[in-house]
């Protein structure tokens, strides 16, 4: 893909949840919108639109027409006149009412409606609002690609025969909803961490930050909201440093703290201190707090490994998983050594997840540590055999390759 093509795709990508909530919120139709969106698109392309200074303004037009146009054959929308009235007037259409400033986060909680199971409601928000695909989607819910299309093929359904409203819902159901549309906007944001393949920021993490700090404002005294606000602002901070010059990714201690946004991590840390303040801790607190401790080092050079191990021996109680079972047993390691660290990923689930790739990448960590580059390269290797994102891979290989000269 030429750079002008693929700076056009991102664009595309950047505007796609604004375009797709708007058309959403005027159609009530969740795969209209969808439908439409890809339609103008699609024309876009066709266009060339490397000159088109507002893309979602331009998508937003293009997949109006491509919705009436739709309901038009299908002869069933009294207000066909009425969109088509107001397609000149983009920037009027596009401006989001109060409360919620932003259609998106409106559309957020349209789809994490109670009515849905609790897994439709992320999938279906990662799909429609996200604009993550159903096979990313999958693979994140480790479930086959058809499967996760019939889940938020029926969660589509289930919201038209329910009447769900696409309004603001009550107040009083907004603490309710949070949780889903936190866990949304976590998956989506760990998305951009596994595909992103160029150094620099991502419009779609600028989106999940934008949208994190918005469900603070919405839900002031949520500390969860905090949380996984501060969470995504400190993550975020790094994204410059996370890939070397030739797309690699780079580890978190091995990253050039030079290259970390330091206004970021102070929104975050003032973030987390206000969530503590409520004195509800979460999850999303305790990552946040993980990612502070770490962000130390571009203050000071040194990183408070007790505090690491404690804070994921707290999660690993509130949000018990491989993941972090995996990272407690690292930071283990940095406190007591790589024996105790392989002890700790023992018992992770060897034998169930002897290709898990963030498991064989954690033990052929501790295993060059203890000299037994042979055994570390062989972990590597099952890592690479899972498909990994570009940048992992190219990391990955990398390493083997500096193994493979050790030995």
């Amino acid at each position: 893909m030429s750079g002008a093509r693929s700076r056009l795709a991102d664009r595309i990508a950047g505007a796609r949840p604004r375009v797709v909530a708007a058309l959403a919120a005027r159609w009530r139709d969740l795969d209209l919108a969808e439908d439409a969106f890809g339609a103008a698109c699609e024309a876009l392309l066709l266009h060339g639109g490397e000159d088109v200074r507002d893309p979602a303004a331009w998508l937003y037009r293009a997949a109006l027409r491509k919705a009436i146009d739709a309901k038009r054959k299908a002869g069933r929308d009294a207000r066909i006149g009425e969109a088509a009235m107001t397609m000149g007037d983009t920037h009027t259409v596009l401006a989001m009412p109060e409360p919620i400033s932003d259609e998106r986060l409106r559309l957020l909680f349209v789809c994490c409606h109670p009515a849905l199971a609790p897994d439709a409601r992320v999938a279906l928000a990662l799909r429609v609002v996200c604009g993550v695909s159903t096979e990313h989607i999958a693979r994140a819910f480790a479930v086959p690609v058809p499967t996760m299309l019939q889940r938020i093929t029926r969660a589509k359904a289930k919201i038209a025969k329910a009447k769900i409203p696409f309004e603001l819902p009550p107040r009083r159901e907004w603490p309710e909803r949070a949780a889903s549309v936190l866990g949304a906007l976590e998956v989506s944001f760990t998305q951009v961490y596994e595909e992103h393949s160029e150094a620099g920021q991502s419009e779609i993490a600028d989106d999940v930050v934008r949208l994190a700090k918005m469900l603070v404002e919405l839900l002031p005294d949520h500390a969860e909201a905090k949380g996984f606000a501060a969470l995504v602002l400190l993550a975020g901070s790094r994204l410059r440093a996370r890939h070397d010059d030739e797309g690699a990714m780079v580890p978190l201690s091995q990253q050039d703290p030079a290259l970390w946004d330091s206004a970021m991590i102070e929104e975050g840390r003032v973030l987390l201190d206000e969530a503590a303040a409520l004195a509800d801790p979460g999850p999303y607190q305790l990552l946040a707090a993980i990612h502070l401790t770490h962000a130390r080092r571009l203050y000071d050079g040194t990183v408070d490994a007790r505090a690491v191990a404690t804070l994921y021996a707290g999660l690993t109680v509130l949000r018990p998983g491989p993941i972090v079972a995996i990272n407690h047993a690292l930071a283990l390691a940095e406190l007591e050594g790589p024996v105790a660290g392989l002890a700790a990923l023992d018992a992770v689930g060897a034998d169930t997840l002897a290709n898990h790739r963030p498991l064989c990448v954690a033990r052929a960590r501790l295993l060059e540590r203890l000299g037994r580059e042979r055994e570390a390269a062989a972990m590597l290797d099952r890592a690479l055999a899972t498909a990994p994102p570009a940048a992992e891979r190219l990391y990955l290989l990398k390493w083997c390759s500096r193994l493979a000269a050790q030995g």
